[in-house]
C-alpha cells in the first residue's frame, strides 16, 4: 500500500476525492488523561477553579473536530452532521476516559476529526487543571472505529 498524501514525485497534496462515493460516514476515537488522586478528587467533586471541567472539555472536543481541516493541512473541510465527546471519570486511572464520535456523509472519512476531539477533549481537561498537577499524562489516543467508504469497515481490536 503506497501512502495517499503523497504524489509521484514524493510531494505532499491533499487526496482527490472527486470520484468517490458519497457514503455514510463514522469514526470513534478514544484517549485519557491522567493525574494525581488530588486532582482527580478535585475535579469529581466540582471544586475546580476554572468551573465545569468535563463540560468545558466536551465543548472543546466538539469544537476541534470542526476546526480539524484548520488545523491539519491536508485534511478535506467536511460536513460533519454529528459530533459526540463523552468524557468519564475513571478512578482506575486516576482520570479520564474520553471518547468521541463523528459522522458525516461524504467523500472521504472523520477519523481526523474525531482524534481531534479526543485530543482538543484531553488538552482542555489539562488546561483547567494544570495551575494544580502540571505531570497529567495524555495518552492512548487512537481510531477505535471507522466504517463507511471504498475500505469498509475497521474496528481495533
Amino acid at each position: 500500500m503506497a501512502l495517499t498524501h503523497f504524489d509521484a514525485k514524493g510531494q505532499a497534496h491533499m487526496v482527490d476525492v472527486t470520484e468517490k462515493q458519497i457514503t455514510d460516514r463514522v469514526a470513534v476515537a478514544a484517549g485519557y488523561i491522567r493525574m494525581a488522586p488530588e486532582t482527580f478528587d478535585l475535579i469529581c467533586e466540582g471544586r475546580a477553579k476554572k468551573g465545569d471541567v468535563l463540560g468545558v472539555a466536551r465543548l472543546a472536543g466538539i469544537m476541534g473536530a470542526k476546526k480539524t481541516p484548520d488545523l491539519i493541512p491536508l485534511c478535506h473541510p467536511l460536513p460533519i452532521t454529528r459530533v459526540a465527546v463523552e468524557l468519564t471519570l475513571d478512578p482506575s486511572l486516576p482520570g479520564v476516559q474520553v471518547e468521541a464520535t463523528v459522522k458525516t456523509t461524504g467523500q472521504t472519512g472523520v477519523e481526523m476529526e474525531a482524534l481531534t476531539a479526543v485530543t482538543t477533549a484531553a488538552l482542555t481537561v489539562y488546561d483547567m487543571a494544570k495551575a494544580v498537577d502540571k505531570a497529567m499524562e495524555i495518552g492512548g489516543i487512537r481510531v477505535l472505529l471507522k466504517d463507511g467508504g471504498k475500505s469498509g469497515r475497521y474496528e481495533a481490536e
